[in-house]
Protein backbone atom coordinates (compact mmCIF):
# COMPACT_ATOMS: atom_id res chain seq x y z
CA UNK A 1 0.00 0.00 0.00
CA UNK A 2 3.11 2.68 0.99
CA UNK A 3 4.15 1.50 -2.40
CA UNK A 4 1.09 2.54 -4.31
CA UNK A 5 1.10 5.76 -2.17
CA UNK A 6 4.63 6.44 -3.36
CA UNK A 7 4.12 5.19 -6.86
CA UNK A 8 1.14 8.14 -7.16
CA UNK A 9 3.11 10.94 -5.68
CA UNK A 10 5.84 10.28 -8.66
CA UNK A 11 3.34 10.51 -10.94
CA UNK A 12 1.92 13.49 -9.82
CA UNK A 13 5.28 15.30 -9.25
CA UNK A 14 5.97 17.40 -12.36
CA UNK A 15 9.47 17.47 -13.37
CA UNK A 16 11.20 21.06 -15.10
CA UNK A 17 11.29 18.55 -18.40
CA UNK A 18 7.55 17.53 -18.12
CA UNK A 19 7.07 21.76 -17.69
CA UNK A 20 9.37 22.34 -20.81
CA UNK A 21 7.50 20.02 -22.52
CA UNK A 22 3.94 21.88 -21.63
CA UNK A 23 5.87 25.34 -22.12
CA UNK A 24 6.51 23.76 -26.45
CA UNK A 25 3.91 22.66 -26.59
CA UNK A 26 1.34 25.56 -25.36
CA UNK A 27 4.04 27.71 -28.11
CA UNK A 28 3.52 25.52 -30.99
CA UNK A 29 -0.21 25.73 -30.08
CA UNK A 30 -0.49 29.29 -29.92
CA UNK A 31 1.72 29.76 -33.17
CA UNK A 32 -0.81 27.33 -35.05
CA UNK A 33 -3.75 29.14 -33.07
CA UNK A 34 -2.67 32.54 -34.04
CA UNK A 35 -1.62 31.73 -37.78
CA UNK A 36 1.88 32.71 -37.72
CA UNK A 37 4.24 31.72 -40.10
CA UNK A 38 7.63 30.59 -38.83
CA UNK A 39 10.96 31.72 -40.86
CA UNK A 40 14.33 30.77 -40.13
CA UNK A 41 16.69 33.36 -38.67
CA UNK A 42 18.87 33.03 -42.10
CA UNK A 43 15.65 34.15 -43.64
CA UNK A 44 15.17 37.11 -41.66
CA UNK A 45 19.05 38.06 -42.43
CA UNK A 46 18.11 37.53 -46.18
CA UNK A 47 15.01 39.69 -46.22
CA UNK A 48 17.02 42.88 -44.55
CA UNK A 49 16.00 42.06 -41.00
CA UNK A 50 11.88 42.33 -42.21
CA UNK A 51 9.21 40.72 -41.56
CA UNK A 52 6.46 40.13 -43.76
CA UNK A 53 3.01 41.50 -41.80
CA UNK A 54 0.84 40.01 -45.43
CA UNK A 55 1.98 36.83 -44.46
CA UNK A 56 2.03 36.98 -40.69
CA UNK A 57 5.45 36.23 -40.11
CA UNK A 58 7.74 35.79 -36.74
CA UNK A 59 11.45 34.88 -36.70
CA UNK A 60 12.72 32.30 -34.14
CA UNK A 61 16.32 33.41 -33.48
CA UNK A 62 18.24 31.10 -32.29
CA UNK A 63 20.06 32.41 -29.65
CA UNK A 64 17.09 32.97 -27.62
CA UNK A 65 14.56 30.89 -28.39
CA UNK A 66 12.17 34.53 -29.06
CA UNK A 67 10.13 34.80 -31.69
CA UNK A 68 9.85 38.27 -33.04
CA UNK A 69 7.27 40.39 -35.54
CA UNK A 70 8.58 43.67 -36.34
CA UNK A 71 5.38 46.07 -36.67
CA UNK A 72 7.28 49.25 -37.27
CA UNK A 73 11.06 49.83 -37.72
CA UNK A 74 10.65 53.32 -36.00
CA UNK A 75 12.51 56.22 -36.65
CA UNK A 76 15.46 57.69 -35.64
CA UNK A 77 18.63 55.50 -35.15
CA UNK A 78 19.37 52.11 -33.44
CA UNK A 79 20.72 52.24 -29.96
CA UNK A 80 24.93 52.63 -30.56
CA UNK A 81 27.05 50.87 -28.60
CA UNK A 82 28.40 52.85 -25.23
CA UNK A 83 25.15 54.72 -24.91
CA UNK A 84 22.93 54.71 -22.33
CA UNK A 85 19.20 56.28 -22.67
CA UNK A 86 15.35 56.04 -21.30
CA UNK A 87 12.82 54.87 -22.87
CA UNK A 88 9.24 55.06 -23.11
CA UNK A 89 7.00 51.52 -23.51
CA UNK A 90 3.75 50.70 -23.86
CA UNK A 91 2.97 47.03 -24.00
CA UNK A 92 0.41 44.46 -23.37
CA UNK A 93 1.36 40.49 -21.84
CA UNK A 94 -1.06 37.46 -22.77
CA UNK A 95 -0.11 34.19 -20.74
CA UNK A 96 0.36 31.74 -23.22
CA UNK A 97 0.09 28.59 -21.23
CA UNK A 98 -3.00 29.62 -19.15
CA UNK A 99 -4.71 31.77 -22.45
CA UNK A 100 -5.25 35.07 -20.18
CA UNK A 101 -4.52 37.98 -20.90
CA UNK A 102 -2.63 39.78 -17.32
CA UNK A 103 -0.51 42.91 -17.73
CA UNK A 104 -1.60 46.07 -20.29
CA UNK A 105 -0.33 49.21 -20.91
CA UNK A 106 -1.55 49.94 -24.31
CA UNK A 107 -3.46 53.53 -23.99
CA UNK A 108 -1.40 56.41 -24.94
CA UNK A 109 -3.93 59.22 -22.65
CA UNK A 110 -2.01 61.26 -20.51
CA UNK A 111 -3.87 59.08 -17.71
CA UNK A 112 -2.15 56.05 -18.39
CA UNK A 113 1.71 56.53 -18.30
CA UNK A 114 4.16 54.71 -20.01
CA UNK A 115 6.53 52.12 -18.49
CA UNK A 116 9.67 53.71 -18.04
CA UNK A 117 13.08 51.67 -18.77
CA UNK A 118 16.94 52.86 -18.65
CA UNK A 119 18.62 50.99 -20.87
CA UNK A 120 22.49 50.65 -21.19
CA UNK A 121 24.07 48.99 -24.60
CA UNK A 122 28.26 47.57 -23.89
CA UNK A 123 30.09 45.59 -26.47
CA UNK A 124 26.68 45.04 -27.99
CA UNK A 125 25.01 43.86 -25.08
CA UNK A 126 21.99 45.22 -23.35
CA UNK A 127 21.21 45.65 -19.75
CA UNK A 128 17.94 47.35 -18.26
CA UNK A 129 16.36 48.57 -15.40
CA UNK A 130 12.46 49.71 -15.32
CA UNK A 131 11.83 53.32 -13.63
CA UNK A 132 8.24 53.31 -13.35
CA UNK A 133 5.05 51.81 -14.10
CA UNK A 134 3.16 48.46 -14.66
CA UNK A 135 5.60 45.74 -14.82
CA UNK A 136 7.45 47.67 -11.70
CA UNK A 137 4.22 47.49 -9.73
CA UNK A 138 3.46 43.75 -11.07
CA UNK A 139 6.54 42.02 -11.37
CA UNK A 140 9.78 43.95 -10.53
CA UNK A 141 12.57 46.28 -11.61
CA UNK A 142 13.90 43.70 -13.91
CA UNK A 143 13.47 44.35 -17.15
CA UNK A 144 12.88 40.42 -18.97
CA UNK A 145 15.49 39.77 -21.18
CA UNK A 146 13.46 39.13 -24.52
CA UNK A 147 12.45 42.83 -24.20
CA UNK A 148 15.88 43.33 -25.03
CA UNK A 149 16.19 41.13 -28.01
CA UNK A 150 14.25 43.89 -30.62
CA UNK A 151 16.92 46.41 -29.68
CA UNK A 152 19.18 44.69 -31.96
CA UNK A 153 17.23 45.40 -35.12
CA UNK A 154 14.92 48.74 -33.88
CA UNK A 155 15.15 52.30 -34.37
CA UNK A 156 14.82 53.80 -31.18
CA UNK A 157 13.45 57.53 -31.94
CA UNK A 158 10.41 59.91 -30.87
CA UNK A 159 8.18 60.96 -33.53
CA UNK A 160 8.77 64.30 -34.68
CA UNK A 161 6.21 64.48 -37.68
CA UNK A 162 2.85 62.80 -38.97
CA UNK A 163 4.73 60.81 -41.16
CA UNK A 164 7.15 59.31 -38.25
CA UNK A 165 6.05 56.11 -36.21
CA UNK A 166 7.77 54.79 -33.26
CA UNK A 167 8.76 51.28 -33.01
CA UNK A 168 6.65 48.17 -32.73
CA UNK A 169 6.79 44.56 -31.98
CA UNK A 170 5.12 41.75 -31.29
CA UNK A 171 6.98 38.80 -29.70
CA UNK A 172 7.05 35.24 -27.94
CA UNK A 173 9.01 34.88 -25.11
CA UNK A 174 10.38 32.02 -23.33
CA UNK A 175 10.42 31.30 -19.66
CA UNK A 176 13.97 31.41 -20.02
CA UNK A 177 14.17 35.01 -21.07
CA UNK A 178 10.98 35.91 -18.88
CA UNK A 179 10.76 37.69 -15.62
CA UNK A 180 11.19 36.03 -12.38
CA UNK A 181 7.41 34.91 -12.70
CA UNK A 182 7.92 33.60 -16.16
CA UNK A 183 11.41 31.89 -15.21
CA UNK A 184 10.24 30.10 -11.77
CA UNK A 185 6.49 28.49 -13.70
CA UNK A 186 8.62 28.32 -16.81
CA UNK A 187 5.97 30.01 -18.01
CA UNK A 188 5.85 31.69 -22.07
CA UNK A 189 4.07 35.15 -22.50
CA UNK A 190 3.30 36.85 -25.71
CA UNK A 191 4.24 40.41 -26.04
CA UNK A 192 3.24 43.66 -28.14
CA UNK A 193 5.33 46.17 -27.31
CA UNK A 194 6.20 49.80 -28.56
CA UNK A 195 9.28 51.35 -27.64
CA UNK A 196 10.46 55.28 -28.16
CA UNK A 197 12.85 57.83 -26.55
CA UNK A 198 11.70 59.56 -23.31
CA UNK A 199 10.44 63.22 -24.25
Amino acid sequence: MLVAVALTSCNDYETYGDKKEKERNAISKFIADSAIVVIAEETFIQNGYKTDLTRNEFVRLDKTGVYMQIIREGCGDKMKDGESLTLDCRFSEFDILNDTTLVYNTSSSTASLPDRMSVSRSSGTYTATFLSGMMTKVYSSSVPAGWLVPLNYIKIGRPQSMDEECAKVRLIVPHTQGHAYASSNVCPYFYTITYQREL
